[in-house]
């Protein structure tokens, strides 16, 4: 029997998606101007305030409130009407050093002895349903909300919008798992007021399917896009006006939307979240390094499917194990068992060769902080820091690495494919 499938995504104007920025420009900054930084920032926004909180071991010095306003502007929060705007807001830094007892058990004599920096289990995972590898409801509700952003920014098509949003996307899976329609889809944006609410909801309703959706049908490949149809439910500001939001009508918090930066609630997650962490954090890097893994892995023809598990032990160089799951999709006779002890010959899961492999020393995080942290595009961009002293430094750096098919080679020859 057919079933149903649902994921959400949330816009870069989400208040939780907000502190995720924040936090994730620190780690940028820190690494721009000194590679070894140790960096743990929570970030907490609400009405007209920024709090910031965490543990750094670094050599550089930053203006934390200067980054934590200027992400706030470019996100679109700059009018004070929104009650929480990146010119007048409050920030208030609680920032501290490192603990030497957490210290002692990552840092090491040699780089490539460097322990772990936390203990956990992290998951990657990959589908062969999309282009990039990605579950379908995620990939789409993604796409919505990056496209809602352009029109915000554009401010010609649709010219009432606000940063806030979120979308959900419904889809119908054949038993064979294969996507056949889209069932539902939601869209709630936050709103500049209207004289009568009655306008106001017809107006955002026509103008998300006739002038939203086309724009992201228009992007998708011709086999996704006949997964439309006129039959597909739609629920635009279901809840009326939404006027009041960001910040000011949540509070919001980093590491909250662990599920709409991964997969969407297909595959797994171990838990914990990646905004706002150094790349020694294995919470971070290992979950970058198994989708890596999963998506080489399915793109070789491993597996149509494939879910990656690994897990450490605070200070500890090597994994504690490395688990894979190909939901029975695997086209030749080889175990989950057997598949795992072949990738574990194959990738060097110690977190600095992670952090090596993946380039993850770089001031690479902002991008990752809305939008989803995996199936993003793999590019090269030119990025400047300035320090409060006024000197400058100005990167090429690598995006999104892990989503590189740099691997399916060296995958084909080891499973002789």
């Amino acid at each position: 029997m057919a079933y149903l499938f649902t994921s959400e995504s949330v816009s870069e104007g989400h208040p939780d998606k907000v502190a995720d920025q924040i936090s994730d420009a620190l780690i940028d900054n820190f690494l721009a101007f000194d590679k070894e930084s140790k960096v743990a920032c929570e970030t907490l926004v609400t009405t007209g305030q920024v709090v910031l909180a965490g543990e750094v071991k670094s050599h550089t010095y930053l203006d934390v409130q200067k980054i934590a306003r200027d992400t706030i502007n470019s996100i679109g929060y700059t009018k004070g009407e929104y009650m929480f705007d990146g010119n007048s807001c409050g920030v208030f830094s609680a920032i501290h050093e490192q603990s030497d007892d957490i210290n002692r058990g990552v840092d090491r004599a040699s780089k490539e002895e460097q322990g772990a920096g936390d203990q956990g289990m992290m998951f990657g995972y990959a589908t062969n349903e999309t282009e990039n590898f990605m579950p379908l409801a995620l990939d789409l509700s993604h796409r919505i909300l990056k496209e809602l952003s352009d029109l915000r920014r554009e401010n010609k098509d649709i010219t009432y919008l606000r940063p806030d949003s979120k979308s959900q996307v419904t889809i119908e899976y054949s038993d064979d798992n294969v996507p056949q329609r889209i069932d539902a889809i939601v869209v709630s944006t936050q709103h500049d007021d209207f004289a009568d609410d009655d306008t106001m909801l017809a107006k955002i309703r026509k103008d998300i399917v006739e002038i939203l959706i086309p724009r992201v049908i228009a992007k998708l490949p011709e086999q996704i896009q006949a997964l439309f149809n006129d039959d597909i439910k739609y629920h635009i500001n279901p809840t009326g006006k939404f006027v009041i939001g960001g910040p000011h009508g949540d509070t919001g918090l980093t590491g909250r939307k662990i599920i709409v930066d991964t997969y969407g609630g297909k595959g797994a997650h171990g838990g914990g979240a990646f905004s706002g962490k150094d790349p020694s954090k294995v919470d971070r890097s290992a979950a970058y390094a198994t989708r890596h893994i999963a998506k080489n892995l399915v793109a070789a023809g491993v597996a149509d499917e494939i879910l990656v598990q690994v897990s450490y032990a605070i200070g500890v160089v090597e994994p504690m194990g490395i688990f894979i799951n190909t939901y029975g999709t695997c086209p030749f006779n080889m175990t989950d068992g057997e598949i795992a002890e072949k990738v574990s010959e194959i990738f060097d899961m110690r977190p600095f060769a992670i952090e090596e492999r993946l380039k993850l020393r770089n001031p690479i995080y902002s991008e990752t902080a809305a939008y989803g942290h995996m199936g993003r595009t793999n590019e090269i961009v030119t990025k400047t820091f300035t320090q409060p002293t006024g000197e400058s430094v100005t990167l090429d750096v690598e995006l999104f690495t892990w989503e590189k098919l740099d691997y399916v080679d060296q995958v084909k020859e080891a499973f002789n494919l």
